[in-house]
C-alpha cells in the first residue's frame, strides 16, 4: 500500500472516531435533556448507510468524511406541532442548551483521557530528558548549564520524560525567561537555572525546541563509521568496506555524520578524496557520489552507505507503564497539559509570538495519522488524544460558527435575560465562518508548501 493511501485511510479512521465522539456528546446530553434528535450524521453528502432507532433518530454514515452533525428538533429550523414543543431544542432552558452545546468539546476531552489511560496501561517507551552536551554560545550555554543534568521541571511544572518537557518548553514561547530545575546525575544535587529567552528564535520545521535552546539530549550518536554498504553504490564501486571510519573529505576533517552527509549531498558526480581508518592503517579512497533526484525535485549526491549508531546511554530509555488507577491520573495530567498548551498557542498566534506559517491543516494531520499508525497502536493512541484535545479546544473558541460561539450567545442571553436577535446571530455566523475559512486556507497553504 502506498504511503499516500495509507495516510488517507489512517486520516479517515482517526477523523471518523473523533467526529463520532464529538457528535455523540451533543447527542447523549440532548436526549438526557428531553430533546428529540432527528439525525445523527457522520460525514456530509450522500448517505452510504442509514438506520433508525426506536426513538426515531436517523443515523447516517455519509460519503464525505470531513465532519458531522446532530440535527435536533428546533422551531427556528422546522415547523413543530404544539404537542412536540417540549421536545424542541429552543424550548429548553439556557442552562440545558448550554450543556448540550458544551457536551461536544467535553466528549473530546473525556475521550482523550480514556485513550491516554489505555496508552499508559499498555506502556509507552520514552526517554528521560538528560542534557548530554551544551551548544557553545547558545541560550543554555549562557545560563551556565553543565552537562549530565536531567530536567525535572519547567517553570515549576514537574516533568519526567522528554515529551512532557518538550510541551512545557513550547508553551514558554514569547516569555522573556524560562526557569529550569535540574538534577545532577553524578551528585544527585538539585539546581535551578534561568534561561534568558528575550532573543529566543525557534523554528519547529527546522529544529527541535531543545536544539533551539542549545540543549543536546542524551541519545544514540551517529558515528562516521560505515555499518552497511548498498550493492553497486558509489561507495561499493570505490572499494569502501564495512567498519571503515571516514576521517576527512578533500583534507577537511569530518567530526560528525551530519557534516559528512552535507558534503556528499552537495557533491553529486564530483570526485571526492576520503581519508579513512581501516583497522590499523589510514587509506585515501576516491569516490564519486551518485546523482539522485529527490522528491522535491532537487538533485543530490548519494554515497550508498549507512552509518554505525551507538547504543542508548544507560538509564535514558525507559517505559512509562501504570496500573489501571494510576493510568487515569497520568491520562488526566497529560490531557490537561495538552489543553493548556493548545489554548496557549492560540493566544500566541493572536499576539504574534507564534507565526501563522506554523499552522497545520488536513494534509499534515493525515501524514501524522499515517506515520503514527505505522509505528503502532500506542503511537496512534497518542496521536488520537492530541487531535481530540485540539478539536475540543478549537470548538470552544468564541466564533459564532463553532460551539464556543453558540455558548457565547447563550451567555449573553443569561446576562440580558433575552436571546440575541436572529439578525445579530446571522451576522456573527457569517463573520465567524469567514475567519474560520481564512485560517483553514492558511493551514492548507502551509501543508502544500511543506510537500
Amino acid at each position: 500500500m502506498s504511503g499516500a493511501i495509507w495516510n488517507l485511510l489512517s486520516f479517515i479512521v482517526a477523523l471518523g472516531i473523533l467526529i463520532t465522539v464529538h457528535e455523540f456528546g451533543h447527542f447523549w446530553v440532548a436526549r438526557k435533556n428531553g430533546v428529540l434528535v432527528k439525525r445523527f450524521s457522520i460525514g456530509f453528502g450522500k448517505a452510504l448507510l442509514r438506520w433508525r432507532d426506536k426513538q426515531g433518530t436517523e443515523f447516517v454514515i455519509a460519503a464525505i468524511p470531513l465532519g458531522g452533525y446532530v440535527r435536533m428538533l428546533d422551531e427556528r429550523v422546522d415547523p413543530v406541532l404544539p404537542q412536540f414543543k417540549d421536545l424542541a431544542f429552543n424550548h429548553k432552558t439556557v442552562w440545558q442548551r448550554m450543556a448540550i452545546i458544551a457536551a461536544g468539546p467535553a466528549a473530546n476531552f473525556i475521550f482523550a483521557i480514556l485513550v491516554l489511560w489505555l496508552m499508559y496501561m499498555l506502556g509507552v517507551q520514552t526517554m528521560r530528558p538528560v542534557v548530554a552536551d551544551i551548544t557553545p554560545q547558545s541560550i543554555a550555554w549562557q545560563a551556565g548549564i553543565p552537562a549530565q543534568q536531567q530536567i525535572i521541571a519547567v517553570n515549576q511544572h514537574q516533568a519526567s520524560d522528554v515529551n512532557s518537557v518538550n510541551l512545557l518548553l513550547v508553551e514558554q514561547i514569547g516569555r522573556d525567561s524560562i526557569e529550569l530545575e535540574l538534577k545532577d546525575l553524578t551528585t544527585q544535587q538539585l539546581r535551578t537555572v534561568v534561561l534568558d529567552t528575550k532573543n529566543w528564535k525557534f523554528n519547529p520545521e527546522k529544529q527541535s525546541v531543545f536544539d533551539s535552546l542549545g540543549l543536546g539530549l542524551a541519545k544514540p550518536k551517529v558515528l562516521t563509521n560505515i555499518a552497511a554498504i548498498q550493492k553497486d553504490s558509489a561507495a561499493d564501486k570505490a572499494g569502501l568496506q564495512i567498519n571503515d571510519k571516514i576521517l576527512s573529505i578533500n583534507d577537511d576533517a569530518i567530526n560528525d555524520w551530519q557534516q559528512l552527509q552535507g558534503i556528499i549531498t552537495n557533491s553529486a558526480e564530483q570526485p571526492l578524496t576520503l581519508l579513512i581508518q581501516r583497522a590499523e592503517q589510514q587509506l585515501n579512497v576516491t569516490v564519486t557520489p551518485t546523482l539522485v533526484i529527490a522528491k522535491d525535485g532537487f538533485s543530490q549526491g548519494v554515497l550508498g552507505v549507512t552509518p554505525q549508531v551507538t547504543d542508548w546511554p544507560a538509564g535514558v530509555l525507559y517505559t512509562q507503564q501504570y496500573g489501571a488507577f494510576d493510568a487515569i491520573g497520568a491520562g488526566v495530567a497529560h490531557t490537561w497539559q495538552l489543553t493548556r498548551l493548545s489554548f496557549s498557542m492560540i493566544g500566541k498566534l493572536i499576539t504574534g509570538d507564534v507565526s501563522v506559517k506554523h499552522l497545520s491543516g488536513p494534509i499534515s494531520i493525515a501524514q501524522g495519522a499515517g506515520t503514527t499508525a505505522s509505528i503502532g497502536l500506542v503511537a496512534f493512541l497518542s496521536f488520537l488524544a492530541l487531535i481530540s484535545v485540539n478539536l475540543g479546544v478549537i470548538n470552544l473558541l468564541p466564533l459564532p460558527v463553532l460551539d464556543g460561539g453558540h455558548l457565547m450567545y447563550m451567555l449573553l442571553e443569561l446576562i440580558r435575560g433575552k436571546p440575541v436577535s436572529e439578525k445579530t446571530q446571522e451576522i456573527g455566523f457569517r463573520f465567524g465562518a469567514l475567519i474560520l475559512l481564512m485560517l483553514m486556507g492558511i493551514a492548507l497553504f502551509n501543508d502544500i508548501s511543506r510537500l
